[in-house]
């Protein structure tokens, strides 16, 4: 077994030189893949674009050759590359072989560069680390300056050529390593994306694009900048005309922190063909936004909101706009610029600053407010756009919803509902769902039945009053909720209550007959009417399609002896057991009261109740919508007069079904 290395004092030690970025490029580009590398590009981009934008020059040159090498030419003042007295030392040293220098570190006090994409100093020195061999060739002062590394080293000093050229810049040529970044080949599209997005956000700065292994060049240019690139996306075709802001200003972050400058131009328009939303700060794109995607989703949304109030645009009690109804038909550019910022981290993809987010949100909303006034028409257009998109979406939410609960029924309900049993036929227009009273019933009726098409659903006692509960009442009973579950089709009523459930569809009924089945007595019978109450108030259309039924009970079982031989006859009612007996002899024949349902053997179950061929069925059959209400109003609702004089003048009628001794 190998013995572990001691660790003490000796333990420790600091990467030095290029190794600091060869042997961890991800610290600096954030991975060592073909992202890192398209990061180590932009880093040598970005300080050509700070000198155009600076005023140094008017175009960028970049050049993509077969191998993977990369070329950047300006035409700005030329980086000072000579000695530096006040440092001592060359500033070909400072600027690709020291970490953190640079000469954009004094951009707050109006130095150099007041507005720009580097600032920390890493991106030239760390690019110079992490490539194969980088060339630098510099016009300025009269001189040319050229400096060559290879693998982080500087091979043969600096180069000093005098030149009559009056024409100052840099070019920078130079192959990312294989051995630090695990893939080189940038794709030709990046470069043609990056520099796209980088002409829409450097207004009047011309960017080329030659590729060695095509041939050909791609020149970008936009002269009105943010503008422009809008007018291009949105074509005429929109439904406002593009809208451009634009301001500066000066706050701080934290109070106990200096001020720092901010200025910033937004370019938009409403669009329903076109969609777009990019952020951009000192030009760099902000994949991930970061504090200007917070202040145009809070600045959109907020206003957006109370214009819709101050129109009376909204419908009782309608859910307020979202940033996705006005992203549906927006096109946005934001374009901004301070002199100081707080990137996520070096790749800078997203930025946190409190002030700008402050500045940007102010900004947005104060001009759009005085756009929705001077502009009625077209601002009244696209509210009412969003709007549809609005009620659009929650439409799409809904139908989503509905479908995914429809799905999600039909998956494993014997888990989800408790004591249901389902059959196996998946055809609906087979299968009945019989609803039985309590325990006992399910278990005679589940081994009564034919398993094939016939489901039982049991309900635990007498199950609420739907025509007195409230919603919320009735959505937290679980035998309602359960059987609403199992019937699947949904209920017909819009509540914030039963949000865990569809609405009602028709398609969605898993069966062809729902069966009421409970015992003959008066706790069966009230049983059977709060059933179909339920039914009639969340899911009415059941009783107007005929799918609900009653199952009969018999009352009686009158047994008819024959020498030795006995066989059973069912009777409904009294007529019934009197006409039997009147046939068979009622001296040879013995009568006894029907048990609950609970207690009747299976054979007896399958014979009465279950069997398509000999049982009884009620069909439910809806009366005239007044002649419905009323009827349910008096046996089950508030008229409690009506109720009793009804029971006065038909109560006899049901005394023979019941048994009073």
């Amino acid at each position: 077994m190998t013995k572990a290395k001691a660790y003490d004092n000796t333990s420790i030690s600091s990467l030095k030189g290029a190794d600091r970025v060869r042997l961890r490029p991800g610290v600096i580009f954030g991975s060592d893949d073909l992202e890192g590398c398209k990061h180590s590009f932009f880093e040598i981009l970005s300080n050509s674009i700070d000198e155009a934008r600076e005023g140094h020059g008017d175009s960028v040159e970049v050049k993509r050759y077969r191998d993977g090498t990369l070329e950047v030419r300006d035409y700005g003042r030329g980086i000072p590359l000579d000695f530096n007295e006040k440092e001592g030392r060359y500033n070909w040293e400072l600027v690709y072989c020291e970490l953190y220098a640079g000469g954009k570190y004094n951009n707050i006090s109006g130095d150099h560069y007041e507005f720009s994409l580097g600032l920390n100093g890493l991106g030239a020195c760390a690019t110079q680390y992490a490539s194969e061999y980088f060339d630098v060739s510099v016009v300025r002062d009269g001189n040319r300056y050229d400096i060559h590394f290879e693998k982080g080293e500087n091979i043969g000093g600096l180069t000093k050529t005098p030149v009559r050229q009056k024409q100052t810049g840099t070019i920078q040529k130079w192959k990312p390593d294989r051995a630090v970044f695990t893939d080189i080949l940038i794709p030709l599209d990046y470069f043609r994306q990056v520099l796209k997005r980088q002409a829409i956000v450097n207004a009047g700065v011309t960017f080329k694009l030659t590729d060695e292994e095509t041939g050909e060049t791609e020149v970008f240019f936009y002269p009105e900048g943010i503008l422009g690139f809008v007018r291009e996306l949105d074509a005429e075709k929109g439904i406002s005309s593009p809208l451009f802001f634009e301001g500066s200003g000066k706050g701080r972050d934290r109070s106990d922190k200096p001020d720092y400058k901010v200025k910033a131009s937004i370019a938009m328009c409403f669009n329903n063909e076109v969609n777009l939303v990019e952020y951009y700060h000192n030009s760099s794109w902000l994949e991930y936004g970061g504090s200007p995607d917070k202040s145009v989703r809070t600045s959109l949304v907020a206003e957006f909101d109370r214009q819709a109030k101050l129109q009376d645009k909204y419908k009782n009690n309608e859910a307020k706009i979202t940033f996705a109804d006005i992203e549906d038909s927006l096109i946005i550019v934001t374009n901004s610029f301070s002199t100081q910022t707080s990137y996520e981290n070096q790749t800078k993809k997203a930025i946190n600053n409190k002030y700008i987010q402050e500045f940007l949100t102010d900004l947005l909303r104060s001009r759009l407010e005085i756009w929705f006034i001077e502009n009625k028409l077209e601002a009244g257009r696209v509210l009412e756009q969003v709007l549809v998109n609005k009620r659009s979406r929650e439409s799409a939410e809904k139908q989503r919803l509905n479908i995914k609960k429809k799905l999600m029924g039909n998956v494993d309900l014997l888990n989800r509902v408790k004591k249901f049993v389902d059959c196996r036929t998946r055809d609906t227009e087979r299968r009945e769902l019989y609803i039985v009273e309590g325990d006992s019933a399910l278990g005679s009726c589940k081994m009564g039945r034919d398993a094939e098409f016939q489901a039982i659903m049991p309900v635990r006692g007498k199950i609420l009053n739907c025509l007195k509960a409230d919603y919320e009442a009735i959505f937290k009973n679980e035998i309602i909720v359960d059987l609403i579950k199992v019937l699947g089709c949904g209920v017909e009523i819009q509540s914030r209550h039963n949000k865990d459930l569809s609405s009602f569809d028709l398609a969605g009924l898993r069966w062809d007959k729902i069966i009421i089945c409970t015992d003959a007595d008066v706790d069966g019978f009230q049983i059977r009417t709060l059933i179909l109450a339920m039914l009639y108030r969340l899911a009415p259309t059941l009783i107007e399609k005929e799918k609900v039924f009653i199952a009969e009970s018999p009352l009686f079982e009158i047994t008819h002896r024959v020498k030795r031989e006995e066989k059973a006859y069912f009777a409904y009612n009294e007529k019934e057991k009197s006409d039997i007996l009147a046939t068979l002899g009622a001296d040879k024949c013995s009568i006894q009261r029907s048990k609950g349902l609970g207690e009747n053997e299976p054979e007896m179950m399958w014979l009465t109740t279950m069997n398509p061929e000999t049982r009884r069925l009620i069909q439910v059959l809806p009366d005239a919508s007044e002649a419905m209400i009323e009827t349910f109003d008096l046996l089950l609702g508030d008229n409690l007069a009506g109720r009793k004089y009804f029971i006065e003048q038909n109560g006899h009628k049901f005394l023979d079904m019941l048994d009073i001794g």
